[in-house]
């Protein structure tokens, strides 16, 4: 079984937004049409050609845990990165999974709650030979918080709309793209070697690499992503799949 790629799903959060949702259940194992967000991601990226999957677990650990037991992935690797003691943000969760990355080249990381028909696979293989340390997948949506990026695609700086708040790679700027973080990002592990585990933003990381890095946009245009973020927009998006898994 090949680990030169693996797929890190950030399923730890706690899913307060989902309301009723997710008082007794992880946000990880909220079902859209039957099928939980967890197993619809290990589905896509499995389909696309990964073996090798870490998963991070905090809020109802232990269900997820019983979940990928007693569902058939005995033909993939799956690792558990437990923060049941202390949750550590994205970034704070890819420096505790680390250990289970020492055979890979290239790491893809997918929030648990990003539903894309994206294709993963050619992506990923984009960016091994790209040479670059970090790609972040971007879209030109609307959002309240924006990455921005140079002439070049490499990262810049951070932008906080509402609150008008910048953090800058190097200094001030005025000539930029904005782009909005689409929850799914890749890396290659020696990234992040000299880091301590610590409670951080995977952002946060990213603008520190990019002062001496190239950590880069690649924007996408898929024919749908959804984040499953707000119990509002839930009745919608399960709607979709529905109409889009019957047809």
């Amino acid at each position: 079984m090949s680990t030169k790629q693996t797929a890190m799903i950030l399923a730890a959060g706690k899913g307060t937004r989902l309301s009723e949702l997710t008082k007794n259940q992880p946000k990880a194992l909220v079902k859209i049409n039957g099928i939980s967000l967890l197993e619809r991601v290990i589905h896509q990226l499995e389909n696309k050609g990964f073996q090798h999957f870490v998963v991070n677990v905090h809020h109802f650990a232990d269900q997820i845990i019983d979940h990928l037991k007693q569902t058939q992935y005995q033909h993939l690797k799956i690792d558990i990165s437990d923060e049941r003691e202390t949750l550590l943000e994205t970034g704070g969760g890819i420096l505790n999974a680390r250990s289970y990355f020492a055979k890979s080249e290239i790491v893809l990381v997918h929030n648990v709650d990003i539903l894309t028909n994206l294709d993963l696979k050619s992506i990923t293989d984009q960016f091994e030979k790209s040479g670059d340390a970090a790609w972040l997948v971007t879209q030109d949506r609307p959002s309240t918080r924006k990455l921005l990026f140079d002439k070049n695609k490499q990262l810049i700086g951070w932008q906080h709309l509402e609150k008008s708040a910048f953090k800058w790679v190097h200094h001030p700027q005025t000539n930029y793209t904005e782009l909005a973080f689409s929850g799914i990002h890749l890396f290659r592990p020696a990234l992040f070697h000299k880091y301590q585990t610590k409670y951080c933003s995977i952002i946060d990381l990213y603008l520190e690499q990019a002062k001496t890095k190239d950590v880069k946009s690649i924007v996408i245009k898929p024919d749908y992503w959804f984040d499953i973020g707000k119990f509002a927009e839930f009745q919608a998006i399960e709607d979709y799949f529905k109409q889009i898994e019957t047809n």
